[in-house]
């Protein structure tokens, strides 16, 4: 039996599908359509393992002209591919109990959680198995009133897509890691790796909990204060993110200003 996805864990899975097509008459996106191909890669405290799922599945209807026309896949390149129910097994490992990275997840979780329907004697769903995050809403959170497609936040955030003549799930997944680690750039734990709630949000205000407020009663904790040569690397290193993010670094920002005062 599938475990829940445990809420502590810093393992997450970025990824993405190609399909042979929607709906979009009102009827499920999903429905009577197939995945044929999933691409996947892991991040293990915000660093890339180099570790991927990355498959082409046979599909059980034609692709959709509209769809070959997106990502380039025939019937004929995926008939002698493996099934859904044949490549079930491996899938399920590599996401179980894992955070997944979705750009416009409530597409790709209906489209998995239907295969998954398919499947003789199976009640899976994606969402039992794994905490799942949009970040194409986390995108628009962040950027309201602009497009925030995958190509717009690669443009935004200096991220190199000139390899995306089509759309392909492995690099369309490997893209959205890029994007997903640089927008959330300042989401880090603050004082212990264990305190999830101890986050920088993107306003730049603290989420306190108990644990926070506990932290102002200690009135003999020594600050430390960066030397010259930290406070150099530091500046050198905001910069440097300020150029990739196209001035956009909120950290530089207030640096200077703490600076001038």
């Amino acid at each position: 039996m599938l475990k829940n996805y445990n809420p502590d864990i810093k393992r997450q899975v970025i990824l993405d599908t190609e399909t042979t097509g929607m709906n979009k008459d009102g009827t499920p996106h999903y429905q009577d359509h197939c995945i044929i191909e999933i691409g996947a890669v892991e991040v293990i405290n915000r660093r890339l393992t180099g570790r991927t799922f990355h498959v082409y599945i046979k599909p059980t209807r034609p692709v959709d002209p509209e769809a070959v026309a997106v990502h380039g896949l025939t019937d004929e390149m995926l008939a002698d591919k493996p099934s859904f129910a044949e490549i079930a097994p491996e899938f399920l490992h590599f996401i179980e109990g894992a955070e997944l990275i979705i750009h416009n997840a409530a597409f790709d979780i209906g489209f998995i959680d239907y295969e998954f329907s398919k499947l003789p004697n199976n009640q899976i769903k994606t969402e039992n198995i794994c905490q799942i995050t949009d970040s194409l809403a986390l995108a628009r959170q962040m950027y309201p009133g602009k497009r925030n497609n995958l190509d717009a936040l690669c443009d935004r955030l200096g991220i190199d897509n000139s390899k995306r003549t089509l759309h392909g799930a492995l690099l369309d997944a490997e893209i959205l890691a890029d994007v997903y680690l640089t927008m959330t750039g300042g989401q880090v734990s603050l004082f212990s790796e264990d305190n999830e709630n101890a986050t920088i949000q993107h306003s730049g205000q603290f989420e306190t909990d108990s644990s926070l407020t506990a932290l102002q009663n200690h009135k003999n904790l020594t600050v430390l204060y960066a030397n010259p040569e930290e406070q150099e690397a530091h500046q050198a290193f905001l910069e440097k993110i300020n150029k990739k993010s196209k001035e956009n670094c909120i950290w530089l920002g207030r640096l200077n200003s703490e600076q001038k005062h």
